[in-house]
């Protein structure tokens, strides 16, 4: 069946130094098309920086004052690839045209003068192929969401297996070991009373001391596995106010921050959109994150929460967390959210942590990115529907329908 596009959804950009010919083609064409029109190389090309969203096709002449066509059509695909190129030439021109289709700088070559009829068939055909490649894409990108999506409920499982797993066997052992570091002081008081001879009482006490702290911090670790491995309900009841969410959990972690002198900006409005969520994971998605920073940052960083709205009927929140530590190199931003990849440069937990807040920002619908350099700080982005549709997170029939349709008409090609 044949579909039939709007050809007005994107724009014709065209390029002459002849005012007149500018004129012109808008007059012809202005019905069936938007038209932006310029009249040499360079304002043609801030045009398309400045408007490559609305662009589907560069028509330019090749003789102009100053640069060329063909420099345009080589700027062109360097900053936005997917506009279509058509390159008009004179008889004279005609080396230049083959030139530039042999380097592949563009769609087709018209001579001048043109034929409105015909030159309205050739646009029509440009336009069609520019809206049915940007179709491709979207299905492309959308194929690539879900098998995300299938990767990442894949680990969920592998997760849950695993904490079981542990929980079962180390859990158990960790009672056993506990249990015996418990009763320590008391024999060595026992034996002490004997008057038996205990040697080095300090170090014994700080060792007890240790083996504790380690115990309870395995634990820890457990209940942070499990916590993330949690199939999430669906449902998302709870109306939140950012700004207050984030409030509440520096306050709550307000004595650990104050030992390391570690001072939070919340620069959150609080007429932020109202979010549907979770409220006892998202609360501990901020204090994951903070926790994270807590070990992380060295004395006296500083931490700032900020935000803005993105979309409007499917809105989704923006939300940075910056702080101005030491960064972090490439190799570990590439894998930070990674549970399976053991970071050298840090302590364990810290991927725990993260891995948790990955899984819980995933369960609300949304992403989490990290930017960093060394000596620049850290940036972790939150993108999070205010409402978020379960449907999208989950892989229907209708979304693997169109991916697989998508590989039959395409092949995986671009």
């Amino acid at each position: 069946m044949e579909t039939h596009y709007d050809h007005k959804q994107f724009a014709i950009l065209y390029v002459d130094d002849e005012e007149l010919s500018l004129k012109n083609f808008a007059r012809a064409f202005s019905d069936e098309f938007r038209i932006f029109t310029a009249n040499n190389a360079k304002d043609g090309l801030k045009l398309i920086a400045d408007k490559q969203a609305e662009i589907g096709i560069l028509m330019t002449d090749q003789k102009m004052p100053g640069e060329k066509g063909t420099w345009l059509l080589e700027r062109a695909r360097e900053l936005a690839p997917r506009i279509i190129r058509v390159l008009v030439t004179a008889h004279t021109d005609f080396s230049d045209a083959i030139e530039a289709i042999n380097t592949g700088a563009i769609y087709r070559y018209i001579n001048k003068p043109w034929e409105p009829e015909q030159l309205e068939v050739t646009l029509k055909q440009a336009m069609d192929f520019f809206l049915v490649q940007r179709e491709r894409d979207q299905l492309l990108q959308e194929k690539m969401e879900a098998l995300r999506q299938l990767m990442v409920a894949d680990r969920l499982v592998s997760l849950g297996m695993l904490t079981a797993g542990l929980s079962h066997h180390i859990r158990n052992a960790l009672v056993t070991v506990k249990t015996f570091m418990d009763l320590a002081p008391a024999k060595m008081q026992e034996e002490k009373a004997n008057a038996a001879v205990v040697r080095h009482p300090e170090f014994w006490s700080d060792y007890h001391h240790s083996v504790l702290s380690q115990i309870d911090r395995i634990n820890n670790l457990l209940k942070e596995l499990w916590v993330a491995s949690e199939k999430s309900s669906g449902q998302f009841p709870d109306p939140v106010n950012l700004h207050t969410v984030v409030a509440e959990t520096v306050e709550s972690l307000k004595p650990a921050l104050a030992a390391k002198n570690l001072q939070v900006e919340n620069q959150l409005a609080p007429d932020l959109p109202t979010m549907h969520v979770e409220r006892s994971r998202f609360q501990r998605l901020f204090e994951l994150l903070l926790r994270e920073e807590l070990a992380s940052l060295p004395a006296g960083s500083q931490i700032t929460f900020s935000a803005r709205v993105v979309g409007d009927a499917k809105a989704e929140i923006q939300l940075q967390i910056t702080d101005n530590g030491p960064g972090l190199s490439p190799e570990t931003v590439q894998h930070l959210f990674d549970p399976f990849m053991v970071r050298s440069d840090t302590p364990s937990e810290h991927g725990i942590y993260l891995m948790a807040c990955f899984f819980i920002v995933h369960q609300h619908g949304g992403r989490i990115e990290a930017a960093s350099q060394p000596g620049q700080g850290t940036t972790f982005t939150l993108h999070i529907p205010v409402n978020p549709d379960r449907s999208g997170r989950e892989l229907g029939q209708g979304m693997l329908q169109k991916s697989r349709i998508g590989e039959q008409l395409w092949g995986g090609t671009r």
